[in-house]
């Protein structure tokens, strides 16, 4: 399985480690991704998704289904 968000999409970016004599190699910047069980009200039911933790901030802010909504996701998927 990829190490994707499965609400916004984030996943690893590719980028230089820059050492002090200024030697360039490429490494990979991983997402910090959780196992999280939320609770979906309108299908009143629990719902696991791998989640970024911006996403869970995000979640916690707004709500999980106005955050789907506005993302375009179907919870009935998870």
């Amino acid at each position: 399985m990829s190490r994707v968000c499965e609400l916004t999409g984030k996943k690893a970016n590719n980028a230089f480690a820059v050492s002090h004599s200024h030697r360039r190699t490429k490494k990979l910047q991983g997402v910090n991704l959780q196992w999280k069980r939320l609770w979906w009200a309108e299908g009143k039911r629990f719902v696991r998704l791998n989640l970024s933790t911006k996403a869970i901030k995000t979640i916690e802010l707004k709500g999980l289904a106005v955050y789907a909504k506005q993302l375009g996701v179907n919870l009935n998927k998870f």
